[in-house]
């Protein structure tokens, strides 16, 4: 019973199971356990899993699967909020200051306030990117030495900055809008046509008319106001003016008519300047001459300054020695914050005024800005300046050498770049100092002098350092009228040094003393020495051509001879303690040869051979191992040993600086030198050396100006050591023209001419400055100087002209003379257009072929007025022909013009303008002779005379001296008067003429078409109708006053005007390119584009081209920087076969952008052609930059080209610095990646000898 009840039972509940669940550790397992009856006191399984189990077990549940990871799964642990929405928060902008303030306005006796004035706060709200103003903020620390291209520069010195007051006079100048009437025309007109619909600067504006409303038709009242009366010429003239009309019926019509109030409202405002003008000026009085304004003053250099130490006590800076009249003069003016232009000979002390101005601004606590032409030179100033002042830096294109300091050295095209991009640097600026500014002159470069003497703010003072120019005082004139101030000219006018100039002919050991003086130290010319030079010569070619035969001499002698001759001379210098010298030849390959030809010749002794090793071994161990064992190091290194150097462009940079410094240290004997050594710090030398007179500029061989060869000349003489300096020309084939060398040695120098040109990056740099315009750089260019200058004199002259028009008497136009303007334009368009067929017919060949002897012209000119008269002889001279002729005249000839009357105040009638009426003597016929222009023959006719020109001048020659005045004329002189009285009195009107098309076969479109509007005026002028009035002579001479005073006011509006600029039609043109290709838009608003290429030094277009069309970024560095040594590649050559495909792809692409934008220039009107502008770009050293780039060292690159190893440096260092350009573009585009390809092109590029520091700055 009990064991089937027990069978019964219902399973237990796990729950109730004596198990027990135990966790293994902290491995995260878990095993069921039998409960025990008593407490274990050990796990049931021994220990736990040890540390390494742990570890693998843990790396791979967290480490291979983050899932498990907490942070993955945060939804059970994250709290959220519900963010609210706040629309309004987006249109919230930064507070701008406050732009006015209210201002008080009380009672001058009792102060009470009587009410509030809002007035304009100046200088608020400025910034780098938005004002021109100095009172601006300063930009980012990192920006104030370079500035940015977005920043504006600062307001040019001598232009007017507008101010607050002039804002609001402008303002309220401005015509005041008519409210009244603009509520009456909308009443009267939903749609009126009068207001302005589209803003200044947009393209588009709003259209205000209603869609349904269609415009309304004329009606009968406004037609008959638009319609003018018909006069139909019936009424009688004299009727009108007995009745006192002076409008006559027109002046009835208009005022019977109910539109005379429009009509007169219509020509109020011009009837109210006439008034006012009338009003003005009661009576005319003579205009008081204008106030000539000098702004150059010419200083006395020859007066001396006795009391310099009294005016300047405490000089800020003491030389070892006393300072020269001009130096002393220089410094006055100096302390006085005046600008001075120093032209001095070379080596006269032009630094000397330089020191001065740094030490004052160092004494001022300012800075002063050094520049020079060229970078050697700003290196060889740095270093000289700093073992002065100590307190110098230097800024080029690749070095940045201490740029806090208070004077900076740096070429002119960086201190261009500083002022279009605003740099704060500008901000303390007190002097900049343009040293070797007859540079100027320079085609390529010359205009960057110009823009940064136009830009430079109005605190900066300026001193100019130049050669002697015989146009200084006009150069300073233009700087002074720009910077409005005056501008204190020192000129020198004997040289510290005097020189000798001789002529050397010898070739050998035998004739090395054949050495003859042609200018002596005073300036005289020696013809003797000349004629014995040419001797000397002769005698040698006719014993040559008498050993070897006749032959005809060389002007260049080859190897063999020129060793002979420099041979010859060195020893002669050499025995008369004339060394050292330096030679200057034209040519680099020259200048090498030279050198090496001279193998047996050693100068120096076992002590300078020993110090040039030393110095050699000093400069040329920061160089690698193979750069030092380039053949042009090991070259130059042996040359050096003997005494020798060559200095030209092909030469390394660092081995130029070697030879100069051991030229001024008086090591290197012999230099043979191109004429860039000339530009050069103050280096002189005993003699000078010209290896000839003539040279290649770029495009033929010519003589040396006089301006080069004084510039180079001045090279010899040591000042404190040399009595005179020595200068040589050498003769080596037939000695040269006396004429050529006075012209050379003793010619003016050349004068400072402009070559202002405009460029891409100077507009874009100024479009994007709203205040100014390209058109004011231009007015206030050199180029535009001498017809500006005169400006106010012409703004005089204008108002004068004003009042007297106003002061005129109108001329009475009605009735029969209502044709009167167009007969007067009809006349003055015919003189001209006879005036043109003329010139064209005087400017060709058959035209003065047919002025010969015996031809029959028609004189016009101030004495004689359509006479007659026939060539009696024509002048040799091609470029000003004289054309004697015999002509008519009355008899006595009056001596007094003013007897005879002006024939210009005649009336002319319609048979005074067509044809020629011929003058007719009224009384006894009578000759002259005269010596006429090609301008004073009003028409050649078809006849000619036999004359004897030569009988009839001797004739009438005689016959003006007292004693045969009264002879009769010869028989010849009787017949050539009579003929040509019987001429005019058979052609009253004018005689057949030479027709310039059928006759003289000018077939020039401008002639033809002359001719035909020609014949149309004279039948408009003969159907005239205003000459049959009785008032027409009185009336036209009233017309012609006023007609010549508005035609002289116009021709003053013109050359005041924008449209009288030379380069105005060139920027118009250079506009139109940039809105083509996108980089202004049409209202000449600066876009992306075009701020981009700001940023650029050169080639701004076709590199901005490249960039956006994203020709570069695909590249690697390597190859971007081979690809862009194209555009800075000087050498002439190709490229090559042997490169990669994708530098000759890209060398493609290239070439087709420039030519799309050489396409685009030729569209719009440019003169350079797109094979002119393509051939810019020189592809000869893409392959040696490629290897470079990607690390083959120097002393490989010979090889794969042949261009000299100075000039392969060069065009690698101005990739480096076009590459920091490009780079600083693609960040102002937004291209980090192109951006780092530039960066890490340019570190590519510079290492090794290329960038090797400069030895003037260690």
């Amino acid at each position: 019973m009990m064991e089937t009840e027990r069978l019964v039972l219902p399973p237990p509940d796990p729950l109730d199971l004596p198990l027990r669940a135990v966790e293994l550790g902290c491995t995260g397992h878990w095993e069921l356990l039998n409960l025990p009856g008593a407490p274990e006191s050990s796990l049931p399984h021994g220990l736990p899993p040890c540390a390494p189990d742990l570890q693998q077990e843990a790396e791979q549940l967290f480490l291979s699967s983050p899932a498990w990871l907490p942070l993955h799964g945060v939804e059970h642990s994250a709290r959220k909020w519900q963010r609210k929405t706040d629309p309004w928060s987006l249109l919230a902008v930064l507070g701008a200051p406050v732009p006015s303030d209210l201002q008080a306005q009380r009672h001058p006796t009792t102060g009470q306030i009587l009410g509030y004035k809002e007035v304009l706060l100046e200088n608020t709200n400025l910034s780098a990117t938005t004002s021109l103003s100095l009172r601006r903020p300063p930009g980012p620390a990192s920006q104030s030495l370079w500035g940015n291209p977005t920043q504006y520069p600062f307001w040019p010195g001598g232009m007017d900055e507008p101010t607050i007051t002039d804002l609001n006079t402008r303002e309220e100048a401005e015509e005041e809008i008519d409210f009244e009437k603009v509520c009456s025309d909308l009443i009267s007109c939903p749609y009126p046509t009068d207001l302005l619909t589209i803003p200044p600067g947009f393209k588009k504006g709003m259209d205000f008319a209603p869609k349904d409303c269609p415009t309304p038709a004329p009606g009968l009242l406004s037609l008959s106001c638009m319609l003018e009366p018909l006069d139909l010429g019936g009424g009688d003239e004299d009727e009108n003016e007995a009745v006192g009309q002076p409008g006559g019926p027109r002046g009835d019509t208009v005022s019977a008519s109910p539109c005379s109030a429009p009509l007169a409202r219509a020509s109020s405002l011009e009837d109210l300047v006439l008034k006012e003008a009338s009003t003005a000026v009661s009576t005319p009085e003579a205009p008081e001459p204008p106030s000539q304004e000098q702004w150059a003053i010419p200083v006395d250099a020859t007066s001396p300054v006795g009391d310099f130490y009294r005016l300047i006590p405490q000089p800020a800076f003491q030389w070892a020695f006393e300072p020269d009249v001009f130096q002393k003069q220089a410094i006055l003016h100096l302390e006085r914050h005046d600008s001075v232009f120093v032209a001095a000979h070379t080596s006269a002390g032009k630094t000397v005024v330089a020191e001065y101005a740094i030490a004052l601004a160092q004494k001022h606590m300012t800075r002063t800005i050094y520049t020079s032409p060229i970078k050697a030179l700003s290196n060889q100033k740095f270093r000289d300046f700093r073992n002065t002042f100590g307190d110098v830096g230097l800024l080029t294109g690749d070095v940045q050498l201490h740029p806090e300091a208070s004077c900076l050295i740096m070429t002119t095209e960086i201190l261009r770049s500083m002022l279009y991009s605003g740099s704060d640097v500008i901000r303390d600026l007190e002097w900049v100092i343009f040293d070797e500014v007859h540079y100027i002159n320079d085609v390529e470069r010359g205009v960057v002098w110009e823009e940064v003497l136009i830009m430079l703010p109005d605190h900066v003072s300026i001193i100019l350092l130049s050669a002697t120019v015989p146009n200084a005082l006009e150069f300073a004139d233009w700087i002074g009228r720009l910077k409005r101030r005056q501008i204190y000219v020192i000129s020198t006018v004997t040289r510290p040094v005097p020189l000798e100039h001789y002529l050397f002919t010898g070739n050998s050991s035998k004739t090395q003393g054949e050495l003859f003086l042609l200018l002596d130290s005073r300036g005289a010319f020696h013809t003797k020495g000349y004629y014995a030079a040419v001797e000397a010569k002769k005698e040698r070619m006719s014993k040559h051509a008498q050993t070897f035969g006749a032959k005809q001499p060389t002007h260049q002698g080859g190897p063999a001879q020129d060793r002979g001759v420099y041979l010859s001379l060195l020893a002669s210098l050499r025995t008369r303690a004339q060394l050292p010298v330096v030679v200057f030849t034209f040519s680099r390959g020259r200048c090498d040869e030279q050198a090496s030809g001279l193998t047996s010749l050693d100068l120096t002794t076992s002590s300078e051979k020993s110090e040039i090793h030393l110095f050699l071994q000093r400069c040329l161990a920061r160089l690698r191992g193979s750069d030092r064992q380039l053949p042009q190091v090991l070259h130059m290194s042996e040359l050096l040993n003997r005494g020798l150097g060559v200095h030209h462009s092909g030469i390394l940079p660092i081995l130029k600086e070697i030879v100069e410094m051991l030229f001024s240290r008086g090591l290197v004997k012999v230099l043979f030198a191109t004429e860039t050594f000339a530009m050069g710090v103050n280096m002189p030398a005993r003699t000078v050396v010209f290896d000839s007179m003539r040279k290649h500029d770029g495009s033929t061989f010519r003589d040396l100006l006089p301006g080069e060869y004084v510039q180079m000349a001045g090279r010899a003489g040591r000042r404190g050591l040399d009595p005179t300096g020595t200068v040589i020309l050498l003769c080596k084939g037939r000695v040269p023209e006396m004429a050529d060398l006075h012209r050379m040695m003793m010619g003016k120098p050349s004068q400072l001419q402009s070559q202002f040109r405009l460029t891409y990056t100077m507009i874009l740099n100024l479009l994007r400055v709203d205040a100014l315009r390209v058109e004011d750089m231009m007015k206030r260019s050199f180029s535009e100087f001498p017809s500006r200058k005169d400006s106010k004199a012409h703004e005089q002259a204008l108002a004068e002209l004003t009042k007297r028009l106003g002061a005129l008497e109108e001329p009475d136009m009605t009735g029969q003379l209502v044709d009167l303007p167009e007969y007067y334009s009809w006349g003055e368009e015919l003189t001209e257009t006879q005036h043109m067929i003329q010139r064209r017919i005087m400017e060709s060949v058959n035209g003065l072929k047919s002025l010969s002897a015996g031809r029959v012209v028609v004189v016009k000119n101030q004495e004689h007025h359509n006479a007659l008269g026939v060539i009696l002889q024509v002048s040799s001279n091609s470029t000003s022909r004289v054309f004697t002729t015999l002509v008519l005249c009355d008899k006595p000839l009056s001596q007094d013009p003013q007897d005879r009357g002006p024939a210009t105040a005649e009336v002319p009638y319609p048979d005074d303008l067509v044809g020629f009426k011929l003058f007719l003597p009224e009384g006894p016929c009578d000759h002259t002779v005269v010596k006429l222009q090609p301008g004073d023959m009003a028409a050649i006719t078809t006849k000619v005379l036999r004359v004897n020109g030569e009988k009839i001048l001797e004739d009438f020659s005689k016959r003006q001296q007292p004693k045969f005045k009264k002879d009769p004329p010869l028989a010849a002189v009787t017949t050539a008067v009579q003929e040509l009285l019987r001429l005019a009195q058979a052609h009253p009107a004018g005689p057949p003429t030479l027709d310039p098309v059928n006759d003289l076969q000018l077939k020039d479109m401008s002639v033809v078409e002359g001719g035909l509007r020609a014949r149309k005026l004279e039948e408009l002028i003969q159907g005239a109708q205003c000459v049959h009035s009785p008032r027409f002579p009185a009336q036209y001479l009233k017309l012609r006053e006023r007609m010549q005073i508005q035609k002289e006011m116009e021709r003053l509006r013109f050359l005041l005007s924008d449209q009288s600029l030379l380069l105005l039609p060139e920027y118009h043109q250079r506009v139109e390119v940039l809105r083509t290709l996108g980089y202004v838009d049409e209202a000449g608003t600066v876009k992306l584009a075009g701020r981009v290429a700001c940023a650029m030094s050169s080639h701004e277009l076709l590199l901005t081209e490249l960039m956006f069309d994203n020709a570069l970024s695909t590249l690697r560095p390597e190859e971007i920087a081979a690809l862009l040594s194209g555009l800075v590649c000087q050498s002439p050559g190709d490229a090559g076969d042997q490169l990669p495909n994708t530098l000759k792809q890209g060398i493609e692409r290239v070439r087709a952008v420039a030519k799309r934008i050489g396409e685009v220039q030729v569209a719009c009107g440019l003169n350079q052609t797109v094979e002119e502008f393509v051939g810019e770009l020189n592809f000869g050293l893409v392959e040696v930059v490629y290897e470079w780039a990607r690390g083959m060292p120097f002393s490989e690159l010979a090889g794969l080209s042949g261009t000299p190893e100075g000039l392969v440096v060069r065009c690698i260092q101005r990739l480096a610095e076009m590459c920091r350009s490009l780079r600083g573009a693609a960040r102002l585009v937004g291209e980090p990646v192109l951006g780092a390809k530039m960066e890490t092109a340019a570190t590519l590029l510079r290492r090794d000898i290329v960038f090797a520091a400069s030895l003037y700055t260690q």
